[in-house]
């Protein structure tokens, strides 16, 4: 169904970054998140004011606690997704208006998708002289293209305007997945190259799957103009394909997940296609795929006119921690000894940010294959060595020192974490294997890093002017991973993610659960079942939890982190010398530490906020924008989130604007009438879904 409130009437310009456009998710097609726009610096950013709010209750049977969308902007108009229904809209960027809007209701398909709720926005194809298309993927799956001047379906397109994406996936040898049912959806943005949309796949958390055939990942290429099929790429590899020996025992056969499920970035120049793909099934647990399964946790570059692999580097080996390459990779021409260089960088779970030719795959700087410890978990087989990159170094912590890195805020609090942590397997390393939790002996290995910490999937942003990627990141990604025997005939895997001696708990993924035809999600907004009263409405669906359970793998002293602050960081990484040129605690001292009882009268200084890793930033001609992923009530202000601007040469703080929500997306920048918008989306708690935009005090 679409809605036109406003016809467009308008020549057909190609978007340009430079004329105040950002027409790709990431602002362009190389992921920098970059913009030159400089009417906002450090000098006015704290005037800043709300210029428009939009709030997206109204697209779908209930709120939306989690919007993780950034709009496009393309002369003026904002595109981007909304509501639990996943509708695309069309926004004056002026004044926030709707133009336009459109939505499937899709039933089943919806409700049972692995990932459900708006989405993170939209992509954008014209031919440049006057056929302008919005292509999204709706919660079902299917690929639609509206006209961009009235949000009506584009007949020409597919099927009438759909492109049905589950059909071609499928599971085991060659098995169709049903078409209502089939477990398969994605959240982010289709990439356009050229004439070419390229699209991932995104499946359930690997935690507590029900089985290990599950749907098998792929990316396929579709022609923007027509809808017709242009390649598909396995990223589990069939038998003749490179790296189908990986998979031992042919176990590719009954294996699945390892998809692509962020975003898709290219070289139009190249020609090449960056994939980063996804951990296999099941994330803690690999009995059942031995070998290092390519191409899970890599990085393929493959060539966008046939989809076939150019080259590729597998991060993790085996994968068992769920280092999922969760982040873009962004494309950087740098300088490195006198030798220019088309790179590559992408962040990392693991809070390493890699760096490798884009042309020839070879790494900037050397990747040594260390040892690491082995699997004593039945029917495990662990790979004896893993990469670690010699720069740049570590841009949050991957490695725990005990007791040098645990709180110290007082001794009591310290003697309490070592006490903690002493019943876990501990290491000066990030591969530590997943263990069997034994109630009387160690609970479970821990790691730093893993599926909470380093940078997920908001990813980096690259300034081209400096050659400096900027890194949001979780600096107390702690877990700790133990593995149970599923429950009677929940699963056909031996092991599954969950503590011992206690009930078992089924892991949901982001969004599973509160689609707009989900029932699962309209109890979750009903009343409270024993109460009778009204229940809160919840933030999305449950975030899924480390393997564990918990806040930082369930080790707290009074809900504090077991380890020392900062929590959260921005940090500022050269890519011409591999080095880190400044890090900043991010976000305000949350409030149960500024108000702790056992605190009182210390001083100590801001710890940042661990929810950095969640949350994007955005790169101007000065500054480095970011907003807090969590609120505070502090001397300085009501209880809320600020927006914060970073000096992007020194990263001292050089402005901050309130929010009454956190950020939960990444923002985004654009001139509409000559003047300059700054657009964030907020959300969480109570607080359901809005985009606030943010432009300095004047006429418009």
């Amino acid at each position: 169904m679409s809605v036109g409130l406003l016809g467009q009437n308008r020549t057909t310009a190609l978007p340009s970054l430079t004329a105040g456009d950002w027409p790709h998710y990431t602002g362009d097609i190389r992921g920098w998140k970059y913009s030159p726009l400089a009417q906002v610096d450090a000098s006015n950013f704290s005037k800043l004011e709300v210029a428009w709010r939009f709030k997206t209750d109204v697209f779908g049977p209930r709120p939306e606690f989690k919007l993780e969308g950034t709009p496009l902007a393309i002369n003026g108009v904002l595109y981007t997704t909304a509501g639990t229904r996943r509708a695309v809209i069309a926004l004056d960027g002026r004044t926030g208006e709707l133009m336009w809007s459109h939505s499937l209701r899709e039933g089943t398909r919806a409700a049972v998708s692995p990932r459900q709720l708006s989405g993170r926005g939209v992509s954008y194809w014209t031919d440049g002289k006057g056929d302008d298309r919005i292509v999204y993927v709706t919660t079902g799956y299917r690929l639609v293209e509206l006209d961009a001047k009235s949000g009506s379906i584009v007949r020409s397109f597919g099927t009438d305007g759909i492109v049905d994406l589950k059909v071609g996936a499928f599971f085991g040898n060659r098995q169709p997945i049903d078409l209502e049912s089939g477990e398969i959806g994605v959240h982010s943005t289709p990439a356009i190259v050229g004439d070419t949309i390229v699209i991932g796949s995104s499946f359930r958390e690997g935690a507590t799957v029900k089985t290990h055939n599950n749907t098998k990942g792929l990316v396929r290429a579709f022609d923007a103009r027509t809808g017709k099929l242009l390649w598909t790429f396995n990223t589990i590899p069939r038998p003749g394909e490179f790296g189908n020996e990986t998979w031992e025992n042919d176990s590719w056969a009954i294996n699945g997940n390892t998809g692509v499920w962020t975003q898709i970035t290219a070289d139009t120049e190249l020609g090449l296609v960056y994939l980063p793909v996804e951990t296999p099934t099941s994330d803690y647990y690999g009995g059942h795929r031995p070998g290092n399964n390519l191409f899970a946790e890599s990085i393929v570059a493959v060539d966008a006119k046939t989809g076939l692999r150019k080259w590729h580097y597998q991060f993790v080996h085996h994968p068992l921690w769920n280092y999922d390459m969760s982040s873009a990779a962004m494309l950087a021409d740098i300088t490195v000894n006198g030798r220019a260089i088309k790179a590559l960088a992408i962040p990392s779970k693991q809070g390493f940010l890699w760096v490798f030719d884009r042309v020839s795959g070879q790494p900037v700087w050397p990747i040594e294959e260390r040892p690491v410890p082995q699997s004593d978990v039945p029917g495990e087989k662990t790979s004896p060595t893993q990469p670690f990159p010699t720069r740049p170094p570590a841009y949050t912590r991957n490695t725990i020192r005990v007791p040098d890195d645990l709180v110290d805020f007082t001794p009591d609090m310290r003697a309490q974490a070592v006490k903690q942590i002493g019943r876990y397997r501990v290491g000066p390393w990030m591969y530590n294997p997943p263990v069997l939790g034994d109630v009387n002996g160690l609970l479970g290995a821990i790691n730093l890093g893993n599926a909470v910490g380093g940078t997920n999937w908001p990813g980096g942003a690259y300034d081209p002017d400096t050659h400096i990627v900027y890194t949001p990141g979780n600096n107390v990604g702690l877990t700790a991973t133990s593995l149970v025997a599923p429950p009677g005939e929940y699963s056909d895997i031996r092991y599954v993610s969950g503590l011992a001696g206690r009930p078992f708990q089924e892991v949901l993924g982001p969004g599973d659960c509160c689609a707009a035809d989900s029932p699962r999600g309209a109890a979750t907004t009903a009343r409270d079942e024993l109460t009778g009263s009204p229940r809160t409405a919840p933030a999305a669906a449950p975030a899924a939890p480390p393997a564990s359970g918990g806040n930082a793998g369930g080790l707290t002293i009074d809900g504090i982190s077991i380890l020392k602050p900062p929590y959260g960081l921005v940090s500022a990484i050269s890519l011409d010398k591999g080095d880190i040129v400044w890090q900043t605690p991010h976000g305000d001292t949350p409030d149960n530490i500024r108000n702790h009882p056992a605190l009182k009268g210390l001083t100590i200084p801001r710890t940042g906020q661990a929810g950095t890793s969640g949350i994007g930033l955005l790169v101007t001609k000065t500054l480095v924008i970011i907003g807090d992923p969590a609120l505070t009530t502090t001397p300085e202000h009501p209880r809320g989130a600020m927006f914060r601007a970073y000096d992007k040469a020194t990263g001292k703080e050089v402005g901050v604007v309130f929010m009454a929500a956190p950020q939960s997306g990444s923002p985004m920048t654009y001139l509409a009438g000559g003047k300059q918008y700054i657009v964030n989306a907020i959300s969480g708690g109570s607080y359901s879904g809005e985009y606030v935009a943010f432009a300095l005090p004047g006429a418009k």
